[in-house]
């Protein structure tokens, strides 16, 4: 049985710039019809994994399979997929109707007018047809890039960090209609992002890239929840380490007469919806408390002395590099 059309196979890739591993010996499966973020740092591989599905890169080793045909010779026009650049990569000269139409103009494909007015419906944008980049916002210029995309009605769309460059509450009202418009294509999404948050918010599988190699692969839930290494625990949102025990900032309990271990308030900083609690533990560690909704004359004050608890069931253990056991502090 052939595969479903959005299936993305990396087997075995790896793609090495001189000395440098950009990608190292990386194999990954994209089922059709989800959304998939590639998650990592700077440096990771995270867009070279995502310019070699494109095309625009071929790999040193590996094979890529798109729809279960290999297309590692394959230049970027001739692969079923799409990508919407950081950059949006407008042309200024033409009109938003005429950029959404040029892909289609490029295949020489008929009855052009009604795909671009559908592309131009489905991001909200048929009011704007007439006008040109510069007459844009940030938010519009997006949605004209996805546009262009969509309207080839690709196996697989790929995404290269294309909310970095908005403003933060823009980028959370953009991210809403970008998984609004996955589930309603129906296309297989791959997006690339250092933002931790923007990657749990969007997606159906994480993938996690450290220094070219896949850390861990999951649903959202699970990777945040149950990380496999340190690496992934510590990149996918904040994370104190007790010993060899991780626990989430949230999931901390602080209380001034409770039970728990001895602890010294170091810091707190008001953030709207929660306070950040800075605190020191008598073994030692600087670890970090979210009390959700508290006020700010509930804040605690430095050097206010603390007990720290939480449950064992949110404690997160995985293997740890070696490293020195933090000294014995005495609370006063």
């Amino acid at each position: 049985m052939p595969p479903l059309t959005g299936t993305v196979q990396l087997r075995g890739v790896s793609k090495h710039f001189g000395s440098a591993k950009a990608v190292d010996d990386v194999s990954l499966r994209l089922d059709p019809g989800l959304f998939y973020s590639l998650l990592g740092p700077s440096g990771c591989g995270k867009t070279t994994t995502l310019r070699l599905i494109a095309g625009f890169e071929q790999p040193t080793a590996g094979d890529i399979l798109l729809n279960g045909e290999r297309v590692n010779e394959r230049p970027p026009y001739q692969r079923d997929v799409s990508t919407v650049f950081q950059s949006y990569a407008l042309f200024p000269h033409l009109t938003v109707e005429r950029n959404v139409a040029f892909g289609l103009e490029q295949q020489r494909k008929s009855n052009i007018e009604p795909l671009v007015n559908e592309a131009l419906e489905m991001v909200q944008l048929s009011d704007k047809r007439k006008r040109y980049p510069a007459q844009l916002s940030g938010g519009e210029k997006q949605r004209v890039a996805l546009a262009r995309s969509l309207v080839l009605k690709p196996s697989v769309l790929l995404l290269d960090e294309p909310l970095s460059a908005l403003d933060v509450q823009l980028r959370r009202l953009m991210r809403a209609g970008l998984r609004e418009l996955q589930q309603r294509t129906g296309i297989t999404f791959l997006l690339v992002t250092h933002d931790q948050e923007e990657a749990l918010a969007l997606s159906d599988q994480i993938v996690i890239l450290n220094q070219g190699r896949i850390e861990q692969q999951g649903a959202p839930h699970d990777v945040y929840r149950k990380p496999a290494t340190r690496f992934a625990a510590d990149f996918l949102g904040a994370m104190n380490w007790i010993g060899d025990i991780g626990i989430r900032p949230e999931f901390l309990r602080v209380s001034t007469n409770g039970e728990g271990r001895r602890a010294r308030v170091t810091g707190s900083a008001f953030l709207g919806n929660l306070v950040q609690l800075h605190l020191l533990l008598e073994t030692g560690e600087n670890i970090m408390a979210e009390i959700l909704g508290a006020a700010p004359e509930g804040q605690l004050n430095p050097s206010d002395e603390v007990r720290v608890g939480w449950s064992t069931q949110d404690e997160i253990r995985v293997p740890a590099p070696a490293a020195r056991k933090p000294d014995p502090v005495e609370l006063r």
